[in-house]
């Protein structure tokens, strides 16, 4: 009896042990399977080749352009200031008034220069009235001078009284000669004084709109060492805008190129324009050449303000409905000719071709490629690579408790 317990206790034992063993066995059958499945995926597809990225030919438009920054000043402006000194008393027009030429724009004290006319004019007819009684003292000399010749012409007078007679007349002369010297220089000072007073009130010397005023009411300006600025003037139906562009880029830029900007509060909105000057003289900022293009557009609605940021493009080159391809997608050989690679049935093929206009994005073909027409532009990024990002994992076998 215990031989037969004992037997049947080792074989209850030896299946209970099977039983355990089971779990392991497909733990490992499942891991083998999925690492088998996995190496013959990654296999499959690093021989399937490449990805490419590509892009269709289409028709469209295309232009090349430079850039530039650009700031924007009234074509037409003057800086009224004043030719004397003195008190501004009142200036009439405000900011932003529209003048006329030949309008008042500002007063300043008119006494002192008043002064110095009415002394002037006093001054003249002082010296007129001294031409006249010279004028008469001459008269009287010129009698004088014929009796005394006459008398001595008969042996009746002295030849020392006919010589006196004869010296008194030409002094008289020589004084009305000096009367009418200090006349006619006394004359020219009163007109100096006279448009000094004129200075005094400051008008318009051309039609526009009053866009600042330096100088206040009440001020001394004084003109004996600078010119005061007190208000400018500009006509805001033209404007000049200057763009500033770097040296690499000024030589494809000549008068009259056409050119459109747009402004930092409206840049939905195009004005366009040309070239009208490029400055010989650059500016240099932070060792930088810039040149400045001038360009000349109309503001016939004043939506245009001194001072204002634009971004100008200066139009190079233009084309209208032509075939173009994305530029990455366009390789130069060393011998300068251009080529792209065509996908086809058998797979991407180089060919050559003929462009025109370009730029970062477009390059315009002119021979060698047809509207609907497939070129490469890349190569994809590469995928389902063990471990690599985006790629599937390795299966890992079933943690058992």
């Amino acid at each position: 009896m215990l031989q037969r317990s004992e037997g049947g206790l080792m074989a209850t034992t030896v299946a209970v042990r099977r039983r355990r063993r089971w779990p392991w066995i497909v733990a490992i059958a499942l891991a083998a399977a999925g690492g088998g499945a996995y190496y013959y995926s990654t296999r499959a597809g690093s021989e399937a080749g490449p990805a490419y990225q590509t892009a269709t030919v289409e028709l469209g438009d295309i232009e090349t352009t430079v850039t530039a920054i650009a700031k924007m000043q009234p074509k037409t402006y003057v800086d009224v200031g004043t030719q004397v000194s003195g008190q501004l008393r009142v200036i009439h027009p405000d900011v932003g008034a529209v003048v006329k030429k030949g309008e008042l724009l500002a007063e300043i004290d008119p006494t002192v220069y008043q002064t110095r006319v009415n002394g002037d004019r006093a001054s003249l007819d002082n010296l007129r009235a001294q031409l006249a009684q010279a004028e008469a003292q001459l008269t009287l000399d010129r009698l004088r001078n014929d009796r005394a010749q006459e008398l001595w012409s008969k042996q009746a007078g002295s030849r020392d009284a006919a010589e006196a007679a004869e010296a008194t007349m030409r002094i008289s002369y020589a004084k009305i000669d000096a009367l009418k010297a200090q006349i006619a220089q006394t004359q020219a000072t009163l007109e100096g004084d006279l448009a000094n007073l004129g200075y005094t009130k400051i008008y318009a010397p051309m039609d526009g709109t009053v866009v600042s005023i330096t100088a206040r009411e009440g001020s001394t300006l004084n003109a004996n060492q600078s010119a005061p600025i007190v208000l400018r003037i500009a006509d805001l139906q033209t404007m000049t805008v200057t763009a500033q562009v770097a040296e690499g880029d000024i030589p494809r830029i000549t008068v009259g190129t056409p050119a459109y900007f747009s402004t930092l509060g409206l840049p939905d909105r195009r004005w366009e324009g040309a070239v009208r000057q490029i400055e010989p003289t650059p500016t240099i900022v932070n060792d930088v050449v810039l040149y400045n293009v001038l360009i000349d557009v109309p503001n016939p609605d004043l939506t245009l303000m001194t001072d204002m940021t634009a971004q100008v493009f200066f139009r190079l080159g233009e084309a209208k409905g032509v075939p173009l391809v994305p530029t990455p997608a366009v390789r130069t050989r060393r011998d300068g000719t251009a080529t792209v690679r065509v996908m086809t049935p058998a797979g991407p093929q180089e060919r050559t071709i003929r462009t025109g206009l370009s730029n970062r994005s477009l390059t315009q073909v002119i021979e060698g490629l047809a509207p609907g027409e497939t070129v490469v532009t890349g190569t994809a990024a590469a995928t389902g690579r063990p471990g690599g990002a985006g790629g599937p994992r390795p299966s890992m076998p079933p943690r058992l408790g």
